[in-house]
């Protein structure tokens, strides 16, 4: 009776579990590059009563076992990475990954991060840069007196800007991508950044469009991955799971209330 009771609010802490997953993915639902979190659940221990396999007699073993649950645990939460739907911006520094691929900044520190998010700026010296200010790696510089209403950033990720007085337009750099073993193995830094991890494994370094690397679409951003309608229906799951869990501790509670006022 008392095993029904653990076993439930460990069922109970699960739900909230996948509510508070569900959560962080619809609150973020307008972030750029966002990728979705699914939890996954895992069964926790169990008590072996009788083992399959015993013998039963001597010429017979025992076809089943008998096993009793202890409840669930929450496993892992499992980013999806799937394409992100694409936005027109016209804003001439955003840049969005159509496939695989991230882009690297340099951290305050001096350590490397990885983002999806291309939404771009120019600082003061003519650099490339995120909204926090990391500057983009490899290096895009603009030359002094550049027109940004004329800058161009290919699919294969060729960026080029006419400068004052030229009518050509002028070749300043070229944006590469960063790919992983295991991308789901990334560590989520925030800032929409991701750090790399044993379980992703080294970065692969290529130019848009080589080698697997996903093209660029320039003024354009990747919106979240996240669909409103399959969360609000997980979240249904959930909170019916936790409901019922729920009473499973209602209904071991009222057995044991009967238990206790049984008479001679």
């Amino acid at each position: 009776m008392v095993r029904s009771l653990w076993n439930a609010a460990t069922g109970m802490n699960g739900q909230q579990a996948a509510i508070d997953t569900i959560s962080n993915n619809l609150s973020n639902v307008n972030t750029t590059g966002f990728k979705q979190h699914r939890a996954e659940f895992e069964d926790l221990v169990y008590q072996k009563v009788k083992l399959a396999g015993t013998p039963a007699t001597e010429d017979t073993v025992t076809p089943v076992g008998l096993e009793m649950g202890a409840g669930v645990k929450l496993g892992a939460t499992q980013r999806i990475m799937s394409q992100g739907s694409l936005q027109a911006t016209h804003v001439d520094t955003d840049v969005a990954i159509v496939g695989d691929g991230f882009f690297r900044v340099q951290q305050y520190d001096g350590s490397w991060a990885y983002t999806r998010d291309g939404t771009f700026k120019v600082d003061m010296t003519g650099q490339l840069v995120t909204a926090n200010g990391l500057r983009v790696i490899p290096e895009i510089i603009l030359p002094e007196g550049f027109q940004l209403e004329t800058l161009s950033i290919s699919d294969y990720g060729k960026v080029s800007v006419k400068v004052n007085g030229s009518n050509e337009p002028t070749e300043v750099g070229q944006i590469e991508l960063y790919r992983f073993p295991n991308a789901v193995g990334l560590e989520s830094e925030g800032d929409n950044l991701y750090k790399v991890t044993n379980a992703s494994g080294a970065p692969i370094a290529n130019r848009p469009g080589m080698e697997g690397m996903g093209i660029l679409k320039h003024k354009f951003i990747e919106m979240s991955n996240v669909s409103v309608v399959n969360e609000m229906v997980q979240m249904i799951v959930a909170q019916r799971a936790y409901e019922f869990n729920s009473k499973a501790i209602q209904t071991s509670d009222t057995m044991l209330q009967t238990a206790a006022n049984l008479k001679r």
